[in-house]
């Protein structure tokens, strides 16, 4: 649970960023906001993972560019859905995307661990000394 309060607060912050820097982004009360960022993240964790196998073959010819594009119909939805928030057109969301992507991967990159897990980072000392130990070689020494 704790970790899907993280994830909201950050596309949370990550909104807020962009109705800041984009010039067509522009959201209402702050109620009616959090709403919209939640239902962009439900959004997110259902619709956009099948629309990405959708659309694989133009994610790969694409390079992965076309990501930001069904980034934006997402992010275009929501707007459409709520509103309170409102996206001017298309390359607005298009931008508005960009900056929504960035900003979470960085906020995410913060608290996100191999495994998918929100930890908070530690530096652990006696598995540096394990790891250690592991990487010798328990082996005999041949004289010619």
């Amino acid at each position: 649970m704790s970790a899907f309060l993280l994830r909201w607060f950050v596309t949370t912050l990550s909104v807020s960023f962009a109705t800041l820097l984009i010039p067509g982004i522009s959201a209402g009360p702050v109620l009616p906001f959090i709403g919209a960022c939640l239902l962009l993240g439900i959004i997110n964790a259902f619709v956009r993972p099948i629309l990405m196998l959708l659309c694989f073959p133009l994610i790969l010819l694409s390079m992965g560019l076309f990501i930001f594009v069904i980034n934006a119909l997402l992010l275009l939805f929501v707007s459409s859905i709520v509103p309170s928030f409102h996206v001017d057109g298309f390359w607005s969301a298009f931008f508005g995307s960009i900056v929504i992507s960035i900003t979470s991967w960085a906020l995410s990159s913060v608290f996100r661990t191999s495994d998918g897990k929100m930890h908070v980072i530690t530096h652990h000392g006696k598995i540096r000394e394990a790891n250690e130990q592991m990487k010798r070689a328990n082996a005999r020494v041949v004289n010619d």
